[in-house]
């Protein structure tokens, strides 16, 4: 397995033309438009064209990934292990906006010397984390 890894990455690396671009994050939801209101309010990005039943933040192209919230018909089970960090300027104020916009906050605080992670959650309890970065 190893070799056939490393003979797909020689050929990547040889074909300069292929760019690897970071498109979106595609999030599932028993209800896409309440949980992109909530990120759209807290990121401040707005619907762009979206599928029907679906509901993009952002457009292809823009210098941001598109936030894509996709129907599911089943809940979510576990702990999902990717997740999104938004850096903030103040770590209570953003808190404060997470649960006022409908989020809730987990309970799970790091501080390191470098800044403070709090890790939230939206309507849907998809986790993220806010993070404040000291100087």
């Amino acid at each position: 397995m190893g070799d056939i890894l490393a003979f797909s990455m020689d050929v990547l690396c040889q074909d300069r033309r292929m760019a690897n671009v970071w498109s979106g994050v595609t999030i599932d939801c028993l209800d896409p438009e309440r949980v992109a209101r909530f990120w759209s309010a807290l990121l401040g990005r707005e619907p762009g064209p979206s599928q029907e039943g679906w509901v993009y933040l952002g457009e292809r192209g823009d210098p941001q990934p598109r936030l894509v919230f996709q129907p599911v018909p089943e809940l979510q089970t576990g702990k999902v292990r990717i997740h999104l960090d938004i850096s903030v300027d103040d770590i209570d104020e953003a808190m404060t906006a997470v649960i006022n916009l409908g989020g809730r906050f987990t309970g799970e605080r790091h501080d390191y010397e470098e800044g403070v992670v709090v890790v939230m959650a939206d309507p849907e309890d998809h986790e993220f984390c806010l993070v404040e970065y000291y100087g």
